[in-house]
């Protein structure tokens, strides 16, 4: 599988594509007026206690009052570790009113609410998080080798010995830890000992709401979490953030720096790869399959919802077989879909009812194989009879849509437009009010082009009843800045 990382930096922002074999399968943006602080840490200060919610409302310093839930919370001992034997599920034992609490946010702000936090606290390198408050040593899930983890884990052991870091606090080797040696952990032992050290300065100085520590810009992070065994290259359009990921990589992922390659090209990088056409593609609500079928996908406040049909795609031997084929060539594209969106939350995927148990069973494996792919963490239930999937997939950040896009100021984000008959008779109905309500001749009517024209065409008999029948004269008068729904009466 060839796998590359393309980085788009201009002045406004940094956008990441992560391309396999030819196909974009992940998409990260970060904008300069509005950079994401997930990962960050920051000494907050205790705004609003919730007892009826078990949660508070903290103060960091941001535009939006963030959120802590009791469960995020965590109790120490008098060495500063975690003590699950002394927390309490009850939200007025941990906080009260103007507390100074060092947080971590755990997601961005997402439309109308705060950043989610947690009092757990980690930090980041090449090959380790760091959490300061328990003693666990790990090994993440994703490498799989059980002599791989075995080798890792003896030796984490062997440099926290080395480095008199034994009783430090607990550690997770990343999935990058995979193949490094003693020196390397070794180094980002150092690393992060230094790190936090300047964490828990700025903690102690701290009087009020601060940040105490900003993770990585973007273009960084991507050689830190993205660039995984397999990447072939990391291709950056800017000679600035080349020279600042070559000097990042050279005193923290050296084994990266021979990856990394300027592009110089007259056309756009993403371009070039095709990249910025499938960013428009993933804001449409319909999504072709090769076969001749499609997705519908809807993304709401409570849930995501994924309808597959069949389209144009007819297939060569029955209804079940087309069905079938369709369902699983489905599978792959939503599970790509997704993770190009970043769509998270609770997601309902509509197959198209088939009646053999067995292809239930095969499109559900090809279902959890394609996700398998995908970092985030997800959950997948079986396909019921009415050929429903749930599942679930961690959101840590907006979605593709939520981060380019805003509701459409015509339709307020309903997805539809009230038609130009339905204003027609809304129109006639506020002239009958106006009509009692005040004594005068005539009266006009403001409102869009198409709205006019219905008026003076197909509904010109009933304006003709009207006027009769209020003994007023109606005139009309289109505005050019006015919606479908918008009009405006006015008494003349």
């Amino acid at each position: 599988m060839s796998e590359e990382i393309l980085v788009n930096v201009t002045p406004m922002e940094t956008r990441v594509a992560v391309v396999e074999n030819g196909a974009t399968q992940d998409i990260h943006i970060e904008r300069r007026s509005s950079r994401g602080i997930a990962g960050n840490i920051y000494a907050g200060k205790v705004a609003r206690v919730l007892p009826g919610m078990q949660a508070a409302f903290v103060d960091i310093g941001t535009e939006k009052a963030s959120f802590i839930h009791v469960n995020d919370i965590v109790s120490l001992d008098s060495r500063g570790r975690e003590d699950r034997s002394r927390h309490s599920s009850a939200i007025r034992d941990h906080l009260h009113e103007g507390k100074k609490l060092i947080v971590q946010v755990t997601k961005d702000p997402l439309g109308s609410k705060g950043a989610r936090l947690s009092t757990q606290l980690s930090v980041s390198s090449r090959y380790l998080v760091f959490m300061p408050q328990n003693s666990h040593v790990g090994v993440s899930q994703r490498i799989d080798d059980s002599d791989e983890r075995s080798r890792l884990q003896a030796l984490l052991n062997e440099a926290l010995a080395l480095e008199e870091m034994g009783d430090s606090g607990g550690y997770i080797l990343r999935t990058a830890a995979e193949g490094v040696g003693l020196e390397e952990l070794r180094a980002d032992l150092r690393f992060l000992r230094r790190l936090w050290a300047a964490v828990e300065r700025r903690a102690r100085a701290a009087t009020g709401p601060e940040l105490l520590y900003e993770d990585l810009p973007l273009h960084l992070r991507t050689v830190r979490d993205l660039a995984r065994p397999g990447v072939e290259r990391i291709r950056i359009d800017s000679q600035e953030s080349f020279a600042a990921l070559s000097e990042f990589c050279r005193d923290y992922v050296p084994e990266v720096s021979d990856l990394l390659e300027c592009y110089r090209g007259e056309r756009p990088l993403f371009d070039l790869h095709g990249v910025e056409d499938e960013i428009q593609r993933a804001l449409a609500r319909k999504v072709d399959l090769k076969s001749g079928g499609y997705l519908v996908l809807d993304q709401t406040e409570a849930m995501t919802t994924i309808d597959v049909n069949t389209g144009s795609f007819v297939g060569r031997r029955n209804l079940e077989e087309t069905i079938f084929k369709t369902n699983l060539e489905a599978a792959t594209t939503l599970a790509r879909q997704l993770r190009l969106r970043n769509l998270g939350g609770i997601i309902i995927i509509d197959f198209i009812d088939m009646q053999d148990p067995e292809h239930r069973r095969q499109v559900h494996r090809a279902l959890e194989k394609a996700m398998q792919k995908d970092p985030a963490r997800n959950k997948i239930t079986g396909v019921s009879e009415l050929g429903l999937v749930e599942m679930t997939r961690k959101r840590s950040r907006e979605s593709l849509e939520h981060l380019l896009c805003e509701d459409c100021p015509v339709c307020a984000g309903r997805g539809s437009l009230k038609t130009a008959e339905t204003v027609c008779y809304e129109i006639f109905r506020e002239i009958m009010r106006d009509a009692r309500a005040y004594d005068n001749d005539s009266l006009a009517v403001l409102a869009g082009q198409s709205v006019v024209d219905r008026l003076l065409d197909e509904e010109s008999a009933n304006v003709a009843d009207l006027e009769e029948f209020t003994g007023k004269t109606i005139g009309f008068r289109v505005e050019p800045n006015y919606n479908q729904e918008q009009f405006d009466i006015v008494l003349l």
